[in-house]
Parts: C-alpha cells; structure tokens; sequence
C-alpha cells in the first residue's frame, strides 16, 4: 500500500524536483497538491503567477490540486491558521507527510515541521541539502523548463525576467546569487519536464515592478 503525501506546490522548479522524487518513489502518491493563493488578483501569493496558470500545471501532470486561499497582504498568522484547517483535513484522511522544495534554509524548515507538529504531520524534503548547483543541473539535464518569473530587485536586474532557467543562465547569473534562487533572488514556472504529461504553453506578458521586486506576467498560450 502506498503512502499519500500532500505537496506543497509554488509552481517553480524547486517544488518541481521534490514532486519529481516524489513521484519516483514507489511507495508514495500525491493526495494533492497545494498552493498558496491571493484572493483578488487570484495569483500564487509568492510568485505572483496567475492561479488558472498554476491550475494548468496540475492539470497536465494528472494531479488534483487546491488552493490554501490568503487576503492580500495576510500576515503570516492568517497563512498558518488557513493552511492549519487544510491540513487538518487531510490529516483526518490518512495523510501524515507534507513534501517541500526546501533545500538549505533551517530556519525556514523548523517552521514549517513546528506546523506540522501542531497537526500530528512531518515534513518530508526530498532535495535537503543538495548542493545547489548540482541542482539546478540536475533539473536541467532531466528535460525540465522553466522561465524566471519574479526577481528580488536589489540582488537581480529585470532583463532576468523571462528568461529560461538554462546554462546560459546559470552563467550569467552575478557572483553571490543562489544558482537555485534559494535566498529568494528569483522565482520560476516551471513549464515542461518529466512529470508533465505534455508542456503547459505560456506568452510573457508585461513586466512591473511592486514592493521591491520585478515580476513578468505570464498568460495562458495555445
């Protein structure tokens, strides 16, 4: 019998590698997965993706996926008590792990296993601590696309946007900034790749500027 694990699911390539391992594991399925969602502007409240988008995704991997649905602006005691009642719920229904794309921020880990804890769950994190240049060749060289769609301002310049996650990029990218964007330099949709049973086409749309970072809008392609 096999395990069901919910997965936490930003739409980039991190979540990415981790649903990848997942899914490469026998003894695990994915119950869902779950993404944080802005209400309003109805977009993944830390890529600032849009929400049909992400839908998309889910959709041509064949699996079920809901919304952790946030105001704009919620504090993070409003994320905690919204995503706390989701879990709740699935806990109640067998499941007991939640998987991250987490690879190297203890801080960010602790809090996520006390959250966890508080609803008889565990993390499981499948790419912890994987050097993160082997990383992202790794998602590379497994067939995966994705496109840089936010950017921390003050680390990364907006001609970073809309760029494919590739070589080139990983050449190009300044000295100090994460090759996986692990301290939040920048953001990915990951497009295509070994669990997509086919591409999720998208067009780059206008890029704008909000709250220190640059954003690329992404819409919906044929």
């Amino acid at each position: 019998m096999t395990e069901p694990v919910l997965v936490c699911w930003s739409g980039g390539k991190d979540s990415a590698l981790a649903l990848h391992a997942v899914l490469a594991d026998p003894a695990l399925r994915v119950a869902a997965l779950l993404t944080t969602v802005t209400e309003g502007p109805e977009r993944a409240s830390l890529h600032g993706v849009r929400w049909d988008l992400v839908r998309r995704q889910a959709d041509a991997m064949g699996l079920p996926i809901e919304a952790v649905r946030l105001r704009p602006g919620a504090a993070e005691e409003e994320y905690e008590a919204r995503m706390r009642r989701v879990l709740e719920r699935h806990r109640a229904a067998g499941v007991s792990r939640c998987v991250f794309g987490d690879v190297f921020l203890a801080a960010a880990r602790d809090r996520r296993d006390r959250n966890l804890a508080k609803v008889g769950m565990r993390g499981l994190y499948p790419v912890w601590r994987r050097d993160s240049r082997d990383l992202a060749r790794a998602f590379i060289e497994a067939g995966f696309r994705a496109i840089l769609v936010c950017v921390d301002s003050r680390q990364l310049g907006p001609e970073f946007l809309g760029r494919e996650f590739d070589a080139a990029l990983l050449r190009d990218l300044p000295p100090g900034v994460d090759p996986c964007g692990e301290n939040g330099e920048f953001h990915t949709f990951v497009c295509a790749g070994p669990i997509f049973r086919r591409t999720v086409p998208v067009v780059r749309g206008e890029t704008v500027e909000r709250d220190g970072f640059w954003f690329c809008d992404l819409t919906a392609g044929e």
